[in-house]
């Protein structure tokens, strides 16, 4: 078994002049470092008094889903002689918050839009996000149901 470790550093950015005195005392604007990456603005969702123009941990968790996905499905793909021309997906993600403030994923649904070079690639392409759902790092570490809808058609 290989193990793989990943680091990121955050930084809050938010403190407007007296920290957390108060909830509305302060911003929820914060940086994700990686190491020779660049940098990444972040906030919360502005449902949670976030900056609506930052990118918030519930995007990234549907958009890490989805580019999970498409990464091992290319691959497969690749491998099996099936040749992606082009490769979308509008991902979304359920979230149910309790009255409490407590919340979390209940489904995400990827909808990814495949073109494939040639009409007799189109079963197999469409069979490979099966195999691709079941390699996937990031929806293999989730405790909810990740759905597909892909439609795979002959680019023309």
């Amino acid at each position: 078994m290989k193990e793989h470790t990943y680091q990121s550093k955050i930084e809050w950015t938010g403190n407007i002049g007296s920290g957390t005195e108060n909830y509305r005392s302060y911003e929820r604007d914060h940086r994700i470092i990686f190491e020779n990456k660049p940098v990444i603005e972040g906030s919360a969702a502005p449902a949670f008094r976030g900056d609506a123009t930052k990118h918030n941990p519930e995007d990234f968790l549907v958009s890490s889903l989805s580019s999970c996905h498409m990464l091992w499905y290319l691959h497969f793909c690749a491998v099996n002689g099936i040749v992606v021309v082009e490769y979308s997906d509008i991902a979304e993600g359920i979230m149910v918050e309790e009255e409490n403030g407590k919340g979390r994923f209940i489904e995400v649904t990827l909808n990814p839009h495949v073109k494939v070079k040639s009409q007799d690639m189109t079963a197999l392409a469409a069979e490979l996000h099966k195999k691709a759902h079941e390699y996937c790092f990031i929806a293999n570490s989730v405790n909810f149901p990740i759905k597909h809808r892909p439609t795979v058609s002959v680019k023309v």
